[in-house]
């Protein structure tokens, strides 16, 4: 048996790891394109974050360390904090301790940096899932387990059919006493991006929504597919489709005025942008991350969406692991740099 050889990305490795990719998560394919855009692209990738695997000539295993080199608001870099985006290892060569060392590489990768706490996977803004569908890979489960990875919370994917939709009498009743109060629900047109995007960014806390709104407007998304809620011209919500990765029947980002959440305008949005996306010929809406039980996740679920995958978010602290860690998988390999 040859020993494995470990090394981080050089030019040249992309098409081997899109290929290995494709051979082991299966349920989530990627395109040379996605690979370029979400990870050769993304301002925070550095080649040496990206650890790989080699027996002989072929690519075995891969995993990804990355850490914050551009904030996504102000000044902040989260300086304690590193992301593994995602990892894999062909199956024939499972269990000879490949994901283990390559873990350890990541690790020492981070720790460099001064990353104290790791996450899988909830990078932004290039994530590719949220965090482990344990139910599509259970040995990725196992083995994050093994090494000290423990779950914080578990967001839902959700989708929701539209052949057939059609806004309830109840909701375009609401919609009309509202505009009765002063309200409007409207596309968005250029005037409106500056204060919207800081809407999102501020107002909602979330720097990644604003991006997504600034991205998705510069790379030729229409404006209709942002509809804005305004209280006598104050900003007061924002729901959109097609702001992450330019696919159009993504839904999100989503957001109303904590101040303003009650009155039924994210219902408003909602159905409003469904009814949109329906015109323009859409079978369906599905987005990747939310509470099951939060606010916003009743609401989905009152609208007809289901959730369609569950992932755990997890996180340990960034050290090396333990001999122990991998003491019950084969040794039968040395390890060459």
């Amino acid at each position: 048996m040859t020993a494995i050889r470990y090394r981080y990305y050089e030019r040249g490795d992309e098409k081997r790891i899109v290929k290995l990719w494709n051979e082991c998560l299966r349920l989530d394919p990627i395109t040379d394109l996605r690979f370029r855009n979400l990870v050769l692209l993304d301002a925070n990738f550095d080649p040496e974050g990206l650890r790989l695997a080699f027996d002989g000539e072929r690519l075995v295993g891969c995993m990804y360390g990355v850490r914050r080199r551009l904030p996504m608001l102000g000044t902040d870099l989260e300086p304690e904090n590193g992301w593994i985006p995602f990892f894999f290892v062909a199956p024939e060569a499972r269990r000879r301790r490949i994901a283990a060392n390559l873990l350890q590489d990541v690790f020492a990768f981070l720790a460099k940096h001064g990353r104290t706490t790791v996450f899988f996977a909830s990078y932004a803004p290039h994530y590719i899932l949220p965090g482990l569908d344990e139910d599509a890979y259970p040995e990725a489960g196992a083995f994050l387990r093994k090494h000290g990875f423990r779950k914080r919370y578990s967001p839902v994917a959700m989708n929701i059919p539209l052949v057939g939709y059609a806004i309830p009498e109840d909701v375009e009743q609401l919609k009309r006493q509202r505009m009765e109060e002063g309200y409007t629900f409207e596309p968005a047109e250029d005037g409106d991006l500056y204060e919207v995007i800081q809407f999102a960014t501020h107002v909602m806390e979330n720097a990644d929504w604003g991006r997504a709104i600034r991205e998705g407007v510069r790379q030729g998304l229409p404006l209709t597919s942002l509809h804005l809620a305004r209280d006598h011209g104050r900003l007061v919500g924002f729901c959109m489709h097609g702001g992450y990765e330019g696919i159009r029947e993504r839904f999100g980002p989503f957001g109303v005025d904590p101040e303003q959440q009650g009155r039924g305008l994210g219902k408003i949005l909602l159905y409003d942008l469904l009814a949109s996306m329906r015109a323009q010929g859409m079978h369906g809406a599905w987005f990747l991350w939310t509470g099951e039980t939060t606010p916003a996740g009743y609401l989905y679920k009152r609208a007809g969406f289901r959730v369609t995958r569950t992932f755990q978010v997890m996180a340990r602290p960034v050290e090396e692991p333990a001999a122990s860690d991998t003491s019950s998988e084969s040794s039968s390999e040395t390890k060459a740099e």
